[in-house]
């Protein structure tokens, strides 16, 4: 893994690396025959990259640099428009996509932030389902226990082993109901999942309009809170840690804790226990209103009747190229309608403004991000362990998005033990506090990822 965003601009800023050397690092892991570049990346821009970092390092040797973190190499996922590439999302069905004529907002924001596009990362098929499984491309495998052959998480698959391999410093993704948490906690890094209309969704490529938002994966906290506020045309610096003395940290105990297998329960008991220690309140939150979910999304929710919208046409026309086990998600949303549509985002309506209420005394949700740690490739084999695996990994992530709430995943595992993710939850528009808060939770429960702290241009 690449250093943090602040030590990478404290090292840039002191010519003690340049951008094209970090540039030629990623690229030298994509190429190693013995990695996992060739299931990561399915497009590496390698000469507009080596371009872009020249001209970075030109500027900078000019005083001239966009921001402190100019020259950073990210990676963006298979979603977002890049100008004169298809956004293809995963799949052979979008394989003869013309090519886009610009940007996605997203990727414009981070050229214009001085970033470098390494290239387009892998993802589940239409960044439907959570495991991060591709059976046209490829899947990544997990750095945990790579030689047992460890899933990596979805559908930001491709974005988070980008970031755990060193092939970028930071990968661009989306996250429907878990897309950026989910890979991040089963891999060991930070992942953001920001209030819905926080980033730009104009040239990307949805799954579920209701529920889709502009995330990051990245080493720390910091680094994602950076790629935050550039996504969102603010200031590209961090929220400084809040303090975390007296800080009211909700722990919903209904629903999200079922299921976790050992590893999972104790990580999350011993970050409740150092959090603790260090003056927050932990209190336990019954909220039973979570056992309403599986009965409002029965019919398959947004995402399979958004997601059907969208694709009823390529079905009936290539339906046979679709993943199968993706295409029978997206297929339920025939199923619903539009009395059913309705009634679903009413219903989103009331628990939203019910669950507010309830947890709007609280600084944060505290909560597994997902119940258990990645699974093995065998683990998920048949259709229906695949289903079941599937459905456990995206519960707990998609309450947030379904409250249309922000999140982070913070790894909270002992040092040398499976990757675990302790997910720290806010209310809607509540993204800038939730990451200071989140930061603070990250400097006592993995101490050894979090940023020493925020380089000006002079580092």
């Amino acid at each position: 893994m690449f250093p943090t965003f602040a030590e990478l601009a404290r090292m840039l800023a002191t010519r003690r690396t340049t951008s094209r050397e970090l540039l030629e690092q990623c690229l030298s892991r994509i190429e190693d025959t013995e990695g996992e570049g060739t299931r990561v990346f399915l497009k590496v821009h390698a000469a507009q990259a080596r371009a872009a970092a020249d001209a970075v390092d030109r500027g900078r040797s000019l005083g001239m640099v966009a921001s402190p973190y100019a020259g950073i190499p990210v990676s963006v996922k298979d979603l977002f428009n890049i100008a004169g590439d298809s956004t293809a999302a995963g799949s052979q069905v979008l394989a003869d996509a013309p090519p886009a004529q610009l940007d996605a907002p997203a990727v414009a924001r981070l050229r214009a932030a001085g970033l470098v596009i390494v290239g387009r990362t892998n993802m589940t098929e239409f960044a439907y389902t959570g495991l991060g499984i591709n059976p046209h491309f490829g899947t990544p495998k997990n750095p945990f226990e790579r030689e047992r052959g460890r899933i990596p998480g979805g559908s930001s698959s491709g974005a988070a082993i980008s970031v755990t391999d060193g092939m970028a410093a930071a990968g661009l993704g989306t996250d429907t109901g878990g897309s950026c948490r989910i890979p991040a906690a089963l891999t060991g890094i930070a992942g953001f999942k920001p209030t819905a209309r926080r980033v730009s969704l104009e040239g990307v490529l949805p799954l579920a309009t209701s529920l889709d938002s502009v995330g990051s994966l990245a080493r720390s906290v910091a680094c994602c809170a950076v790629m935050d506020a550039i996504l969102a045309c603010a200031t590209p610096t961090a929220p400084r840690p809040f303090p975390l003395r007296g800080l009211r940290l909700a722990v919903p105990e209904t629903l999200v804790l079922n299921d976790m297998d050992g590893e999972v329960a104790a990580a999350f008991e011993r970050a409740l226990t150092l959090l603790s220690g260090q003056g927050a309140h932990i209190v336990r939150l019954p909220l039973p209103e979570l056992l309403e979910l599986p009965t409002i999304n029965a019919k398959g929710g947004f995402a399979a009747a958004e997601s059907y919208t969208w694709h009823r046409r390529l079905l009936s026309e290539k339906g046979d190229q679709y993943d199968p086990l993706v295409r029978v998600r997206m297929e339920r949303g025939a199923n619903q309608s539009a009395s059913d549509y309705l009634e679903l985002c009413q219903a989103r309506h009331d628990f939203i403004r019910r669950v507010t209420a309830i947890c709007a005394p609280f600084d944060a949700l505290l909560l597994p991000t997902v119940p258990r740690i990645a699974p093995t490739f065998a683990e998920v084999e048949t259709e229906d362990d695949y289903s079941r695996m599937n459905l456990l990994m995206l519960r707990n992530p998609a309450v947030i998005n379904f409250i249309d709430g922000c999140a982070v995943s913070v790894p909270c595992h002992a040092p040398g033990s499976a990757p675990v993710g302790l997910m720290v939850a806010g209310l809607c528009d509540t993204d800038a506090r939730l990451l200071a808060i989140a930061q603070a939770v990250e400097a006592v429960v993995a101490p050894s990822l979090a940023d020493p702290g925020f380089p000006g241009l002079a580092g």
